[in-house]
């Protein structure tokens, strides 16, 4: 299994530029033959290259410091310095790149095969070629080259996804995502059976039945976070380390559950999870947010009359999507038209966010599952 490492720290240092040359000429014939030394070379730069084929930053969780070569010093018979070649560092897509010391941002790495020079090489020094004058017909100076840019580097990592399911745990998620696309992760009946974010591919055909307009090429991508619990954003748990990964994506899938590790009522999961989520980033609600109860096999009219009422109004919210079983498949392809038609369509700036339902009435008193 592939460790998922998304936070490094890293020291980088660009190559140092190589010294001029102070030679002179003593060809046969040429007792006067003036100065021949030649320029250092450059030294290699750091650069950080956007790779679509990484998923994580392991290959530097242990490589503690990144230096590029140094330019070649200068030689006599005009002779410059070979420059340093760059040192390529190749990161996932979504890469934000910073500074240790001051936490400013870099470089945010969000296409696939974009560079980014982090740190420049020194320049190599100039020989006596360049100081001769007419007054001055066999200069011995030559100038050092310059020394490379050192940096402490702080590497956070954010997946991109177009859907991230965001719940309590137990609640069903990666069941969802492992019906839903070819992706494998851990299933368990026990909270935090998710310790890592799961990407998968959802092909759109396979859930289209034959509807217009989708073509084998349709897809996207699902992320499946770590389950939530409250407090989350104050470092409670282990939503908040993945918490950052929810920002990159477009829309946000609510999933809610009578039997989580979270409030009983449904609707008192959903102010919880908003409730998290605008800790961490007031942001993060302004993207599209859908819902949907999972484990619709698990009837609530079998655990009260309260707990009936409260899924009735979460499922008449508009946002709400349906009711989904990932074991039977059971409105599995609507759940992904559904998504596809959010993705499909062009969003309006100017729109306002998805109303939180924070003043629905709760039909179960908050509690453990």
């Amino acid at each position: 299994m592939m460790h998922f490492v998304d936070e490094v720290r890293l020291a980088v240092k660009a190559g140092d530029g190589g010294n001029g040359s102070a030679a002179f000429r003593r060809a046969r014939f040429e007792p006067l033959g003036g100065p021949s030394g030649g320029d250092g070379g450059r030294g290699g730069d750091i650069v950080f290259v956007a790779c679509p084929q990484l998923r994580t930053l392991l290959d530097l969780r242990y490589r503690k410091r990144i230096e590029a070569p140094s330019g070649e010093h200068g030689r006599s018979k005009d002779q410059y310095g070979k420059a340093g070649a760059d040192h390529e560092i190749r990161v996932p897509i979504g890469t934000v790149v910073r500074d240790a010391e001051t936490g400013a941002e870099l470089v945010d790495l969000t296409e696939a095969g974009q560079r980014c020079i982090i740190a420049k090489g020194g320049r190599g020094g100039r020989g006596n070629i360049h100081f001769a004058t007419s007054t001055n017909q066999a200069p011995r100076t030559a100038e050092d080259g310059q020394p490379g840019e050192s940096l402490e580097l702080s590497l956070e990592l954010k997946l991109f996804a177009d859907v991230g399911l965001v719940g309590f745990p137990n609640a069903g998620k990666s069941t969802l995502i492992a019906a839903t696309s070819r992706a494998k992760p851990k299933i368990a009946n026990y909270p935090f059976t998710t310790l890592v974010p799961n990407l998968g591919v959802v092909a759109v055909a396979n859930h289209a039945g034959g509807r217009d307009r989708v073509t084998q090429e349709g897809s996207f991508v699902i992320a499946d976070i770590p389950g939530l619990v409250e407090g989350a954003a104050a470092g409670k748990g282990l939503g908040h380390d993945f918490l950052r990964h929810i920002e990159r994506t477009r829309i946000l899938l609510f999933v809610v559950a009578p039997d989580v590790a979270g409030p009983a009522s449904m609707l008192d999961q959903l102010k919880a999870l908003k409730a998290e989520l605008t800790a961490f980033n007031p942001d993060i609600l302004n993207k599209e947010t859908l819902i949907v109860r999972s484990k619709s096999d698990l009837n609530a009219r079998d655990v009260n009359e309260e707990a009936a009422e409260d899924e009735a109004a979460l499922l008449a919210l508009p946002e709400c999507i349906g009711s989904v079983c990932a074991v039977t498949h059971e409105g599995l392809d609507a759940l992904v038209m559904a998504l596809w038609q959010k993705l499909s369509t062009p969003r309006d700036p100017v729109a306002p966010a998805s109303p939180t339902p924070a003043d629905a009435p709760s039909a179960a008193p908050s509690g453990a599952a």
